[in-house]
């Protein structure tokens, strides 16, 4: 009953068209959220890597170096997460194909980003936490450069 009510006021007043050519108005997306998380997947690797063993025979020591490490994994996985999702927002909401024509390895760039947070999630490596830092530093660079329209600088490596 209700579709059909709905249907007729569309008929009498129908709602206007609207377009974009993005999911969102122009200035939501920024790769800011994506360095803050990869920041944090570097600061936690750093904290892992840096907590002193306890003495085992220490039960209470153990327990709170379990503990620690525990929170400091979560941490670190739902910040490489987070950068994941931000980065493939960038990737398929924002670029566009002119981008590509500006960026040819746009999609490779990309890709190696999100590899690079997941292997930050899998596993406690400064390689890796580095490694998404400076992924999200390149797509910052190709952000901006576009959104100033000023991508002349850019050439693939």
């Amino acid at each position: 009953m209700l579709k059909t009510l709905f249907a007729a006021l569309d008929t009498v007043s129908p709602a206007p068209i609207a377009s974009a050519h993005c999911d969102g108005p122009c200035g939501v997306y920024d790769p800011a959220s994506a360095r803050i998380a990869a920041e944090a997947v570097l600061s936690m690797t750093k904290k892992i890597q840096a907590l002193p063993l306890p003495d085992p025979s220490d039960a209470g020591a153990v327990q709170a170096y379990h503990n620690t490490v525990a929170r400091f994994v979560k941490i670190k996985e739902e910040q490489a997460h987070l950068a994941k999702e931000e980065l493939l927002v960038l990737w398929t909401d924002f670029f566009k194909p002119q981008h590509l024509e500006a960026v040819p390895d746009l999609h490779d760039i990309f890709w190696k980003a999100a590899k690079e947070a997941s292997s930050a999630k899998q596993e406690v490596s400064l390689h890796h936490a580095q490694a998404l830092m400076d992924a999200c530093q390149k797509v910052h660079e190709i952000f901006w450069g576009i959104k100033n329209r000023d991508i002349a600088w850019y050439t693939a490596s």
